[in-house]
């Protein structure tokens, strides 16, 4: 694993959030719209949590795999990257990298547990998709996360709140149901929700950050992607999802 986000894959890999949100010529040929687009990968990624809490893994592991299966998005189609199939391979893919392996048979199982009537899927699907989602990432499997700057930033501020700490923690984990780790260095992305939870607490905290010397506008900027998505997180139906997913010929 690189030690430094600045030499490392990850920040090469970074990009626009217009490049993002690039549908691929094959799903908009199903007439999958970007809104769809970011629904199916939400969707995703909920599964991806869930799941995730019944093969019992850490969190990072579950980040990075809805990391991968993010950028597999932005270089291949859903139509030949079946999305539900993606999820299971990048979970079992950076289980591995995170080393915190979990045997491909028991995503299976916990999977078909968790949602019957969707996942049909056998071992050697997963092997095989594993290995597609490799090519599609160029073998780069790191992942920096902004976990560990966050708790370097809470320590640093002294913030001993426990609720806004905890508020802090929960939004961060939300920000995998967006696309911010494809497009911001993650800690300004623990930034932007460490000012979120702060004025969310009416806990002042502007003198630590002007001491940082950090540019604020670009902190203030990602947490407002972030309130957005709350906002139109409301929003999201079943019927909604069920819409973008038969237009890609599945169902959800």
């Amino acid at each position: 694993m690189a030690a430094n986000f600045w030499t490392s894959s990850h920040h090469k890999q970074l990009i626009e959030q217009e490049e993002v949100d690039v549908v691929h010529p094959l799903d908009k040929e199903r007439g999958i719209s970007v809104e769809d687009f970011k629904l199916i990968k939400f969707h995703m990624s909920n599964h991806m949590i869930k799941l995730a809490q019944h093969i019992k893994v850490r969190q990072r592991v579950v980040a990075t795999a809805v990391t991968y299966m993010r950028r597999v998005y932005t270089r291949k189609s859903m139509v030949e990257f079946e999305p539900r199939l993606v999820a299971l391979a990048c979970m079992y893919l950076a289980s591995k990298a995170e080393e915190s392996i979990v045997q491909a048979r028991n995503i299976i199982f916990y999977i078909r547990k968790l949602y019957p009537d969707e996942y049909k899927y056998e071992l050697k699907d997963i092997l095989g998709m594993e290995m597609k989602v490799l090519e599609a990432l160029n073998y780069y499997l790191v992942v920096f996360h902004p976990y560990r700057s966050l708790s370097e930033f809470l320590q640093d501020a002294a913030i001993n709140d426990v609720n806004m700490n905890q508020i802090t923690w929960g939004i961060v984990n939300d920000t995998y149901k967006m696309d911010l780790i494809l497009v911001h260095p993650p800690y300004r992305i623990a930034l932007a929700c460490i000012y979120i939870a702060s004025v969310h607490t009416e806990k002042d905290i502007t003198a630590w950050f002007e001491d940082l010397h950090e540019d604020m506008n670009l902190v203030k900027n990602i947490a407002m992607e972030i309130l957005d998505f709350y906002e139109n997180y409301r929003s999201i139906t079943e019927e909604k999802v069920n819409s973008a997913f038969s237009k890609l010929a599945l169902k959800p």
